[in-house]
C-alpha cells in the first residue's frame, strides 16, 4: 500500500465551502487550509481529503491521550480490568463517580465527530474539485461513508441518540439537538449500503477500504440493531448473508499462531487493518497495541526496560479470562507469555534464562522457593509481591519486537499492522445472529470453525450454544482487537457479567442500568447551548 494513504499534505478541516469554522462543538476547526479556490482546481485535492479521513481515524484509533488507549473498547468489562491490588476506585472500570465531567468521554466524543467533520468535508466537496476521476470520486464517497458510519456506530452505541451533523458546519452553532438512536442507525445503515456499492471489491492497495469491510462493519451493525426495539424483521438474516460473504472471501488462516504472527500480517483473513510501516512520514504516532496487558516486569531481576518485553498501559486481563481456556486451546499460549525469560545477567540470571514463570495451577510454597527465579500462582495475580503491586501473564498478542520502550504520553513507534476486522469475527458475528434467529444449529456450526482452528477437537452441538458461550468465544478469539464493552452492551449482559467477573467493580458494586450509557460530555451540553439533553442518570 502507497504510504500516502496516511500522509496527507493538506491536513485540513476546509472552512467556508471547503473549510468548516464552528471553534468548539465538534471540533470542525480549520487549523491548516489552503485557499478554496485552489483547492477545487487541483484534483490531488481529493486524494488528500480522503487521505486525511484515514490518517484522522487510524490516529484517533491508536492515540487518544495519556492512561486512555482502548479504555471505552475494554476496561470495565469482564476480561479486562484496572492493574491495581483489590483497592479503591475508578471511573470507567468500576463506574464508581462516572460522571459527564469525565475527560475520557469528552475525547472519544471529540474524535469520533473529527472524524465524521473530515467525512464530510470530503462528502460535501466531491463534485466540486475539478479534474477527478468519476471512479476515483466514487470510490473516495464510499470511503467517506464507510468511516463516517463507524463513527456514528461508536457514538450511538456509547452515548445513545446523538446529534446527526451531515454537512460542514460553516457557521457558528450551537443548536444541536440529539437526534433519535434509531435515527442514528438508519443513517450507519444507510451509508455503509452505500459504501458496498462505491468501494472495490478488491483493493490495489493494502489497508484500503473494501466492500467486505463495509459488509463486515455492517453485519455487526444489523446484529447489534437486531436486539433493540427498533430492529428490522431481517436484521438477523442480512447480518448472516452479510457475514457469510466476508468468510467465503477471507478464510481463517491454518493456525491461530499464523494469524498474531509478525511475519504473516497481511493474511487472507484479514478483512480491513490500518498500516504504520517504519517510515516517518507514515508511522505517526504508531501502533500501541504491543503496549496492551502488560506489567512492570523490569522490576524484577534479570528484566530490564527494553524493545522485547515493552512497557505496559495500565490495564490487566480478569481471573476469569486467564481461566477461560481449555487444554487444547492454542490460543492460550500464542495470546499469553507464561515465562519471561531474562534479558540481563543479574542475581545469578544468565540472559536467556528464565526470570518468571506463571503456572497455570498453583505451585507449593517449597517448590517456589527451589526455584532462581520468580514463581507467581494464578491467585497471587493481585498481590503485592514487595516488586510489583499486581503481575500476570502477560501479553504477547500484539508482540512489536524492536519498539522502544516507551510510556503512555509518548509515540509508541509500533510499526506492526493493527488488524481492525478479520474473518474469525465474521464466523462470531454469523454465530450470534444465528442463535438470535433460533438457528443454534447454525451458530454451532460457525462457532465450531474457529474452535477447531485453535485446536479443539470436540465439537459443539447445537445444544450446547449459547449467548454465554458466544461471548467467551469472542473474548478467547478477539482480545484487545474488538470492542468488549460494546459485545456486552449489545447483549444485554453488561451488568450481570461486570459484577460477576471484574474483580474490581464488583469490590465497588456500583454497576447500574444507567451504565448501558455513557453521559454525554457536560461540555459538549455547554457548547449546545443545553440543546443537547443528558443520559437519564446522570
Amino acid at each position: 500500500m502507497k504510504k500516502s494513504i496516511y500522509t496527507s499534505a493538506l491536513a485540513l478541516l476546509l472552512t467556508g465551502t471547503l473549510v468548516t469554522g464552528c471553534d468548539d462543538f465538534l471540533e470542525e476547526t480549520n487549523r491548516q487550509a489552503i485557499s478554496i479556490p485552489s483547492s477545487r482546481e487541483n484534483s490531488e485535492s481529493f486524494v488528500q481529503l480522503v487521505n486525511y479521513i484515514y490518517e484522522i481515524t487510524r490516529e484517533n484509533t491508536t492515540h487518544y491521550q495519556p492512561d486512555m488507549l482502548y479504555v471505552l473498547e475494554d476496561l470495565g468489562t469482564d476480561i479486562v480490568t484496572r492493574a491495581s491490588p483489590l483497592t479503591g476506585t475508578d471511573a470507567i472500570n468500576d463506574y464508581v463517580d462516572l460522571n459527564a465531567s469525565n475527560y475520557v468521554l469528552q475525547v472519544y466524543w471529540s474524535n469520533q465527530y473529527k472524524q465524521i467533520a473530515a467525512a464530510n468535508t470530503l462528502l460535501a466537496n466531491a463534485d466540486l474539485i475539478e479534474g477527478v476521476e468519476e471512479s476515483l470520486k466514487n470510490r473516495g464517497i464510499g470511503e467517506a461513508k464507510f468511516f463516517r458510519a463507524w463513527s456514528y456506530f461508536n457514538l450511538v452505541e456509547n452515548y445513545g441518540g446523538v446529534p446527526i451533523v451531515t454537512e460542514p458546519i460553516t457557521t457558528a452553532q450551537s443548536d444541536f439537538p440529539r437526534d433519535e438512536e434509531q435515527e442514528v442507525y438508519e443513517l450507519i445503515v444507510s451509508d455503509l449500503n452505500d459504501a458496498i456499492n462505491a468501494v472495490d471489491e478488491n483493493p490495489e492497495e493494502f489497508g484500503r477500504v473494501s466492500k467486505d469491510a463495509a459488509r463486515h462493519l455492517l453485519s455487526k451493525v444489523l446484529l447489534t440493531r437486531g436486539y433493540k426495539s427498533f430492529a428490522a424483521s431481517d436484521d438477523y438474516t442480512r447480518a448472516i448473508a452479510l457475514a457469510e460473504t466476508v468468510i467465503d472471501n477471507h478464510p481463517l488462516e491454518p493456525t491461530f499462531a499464523d494469524v498474531v504472527d509478525i511475519e504473516n500480517q497481511r493474511n487472507d483473513e484479514v478483512v480491513f487493518s490500518f498500516l504504520f510501516g517504519t517510515e516517518t512520514s507514515s508511522l505517526g504516532w504508531g501502533n500501541t497495541k504491543h503496549l496492551l496487558y502488560k506489567f512492570e516486569y523490569f522490576n524484577y531481576p534479570g528484566l530490564a526496560r527494553g524493545s522485547l518485553y515493552q512497557n505496559g498501559i495500565g490495564r490487566m486481563p480478569t481471573p476469569f479470562f486467564f481461566n477461560m481456556f481449555d487444554e487444547e486451546d492454542t490460543r492460550n499460549e500464542e495470546t499469553l507469555r507464561y515465562v519471561i525469560y531474562a534479558d540481563v545477567a543479574e542475581d545469578g540470571l544468565e540472559v536467556g534464562d528464565t526470570a518468571i514463570y506463571f503456572p497455570k495451577t498453583a505451585w507449593s510454597q517449597e517448590r517456589i522457593d527451589s526455584k532462581p527465579y520468580a514463581v507467581i500462582n494464578p491467585d497471587q495475580y493481585l498481590v503485592n509481591d514487595g516488586v510489583t503491586n499486581v503481575h500476570w501473564p502477560m501479553f504477547k498478542k500484539f508482540d512489536d519486537p524492536g519498539a522502544p520502550f516507551t510510556y503512555a504520553n509518548e509515540r509508541a513507534f509500533g510499526d506492526r499492522d493493527m488488524v481492525i476486522m478479520r474473518g474469525a469475527e465474521a464466523y462470531l458475528i454469523a454465530a450470534e445472529a444465528a442463535l438470535q434467529n433460533n438457528n443454534p444449529g447454525a451458530a454451532a456450526t460457525y462457532l465450531n470453525a474457529v474452535r477447531s482452528r485453535a485446536g479443539i477437537t470436540t465439537p459443539l452441538t447445537a445444544g450446547d450454544v449459547d449467548l454465554a458461550l458466544i461471548l467467551d468465544e469472542r473474548a478467547r478469539e478477539l482480545v484487545g482487537e474488538v470492542n468488549r464493552w460494546m459485545d456486552l452492551k449489545r447483549t444485554g449482559t453488561l451488568i450481570s457479567r461486570v459484577l460477576e467477573y471484574n474483580p474490581h467493580a464488583a469490590l465497588n458494586n456500583a454497576i447500574a442500568e444507567k451504565h448501558r450509557l455513557r453521559p454525554i460530555p457536560q461540555s459538549e451540553i455547554d457548547a449546545s447551548g443545553k440543546t443537547i439533553s443528558q443520559n437519564p442518570g446522570y
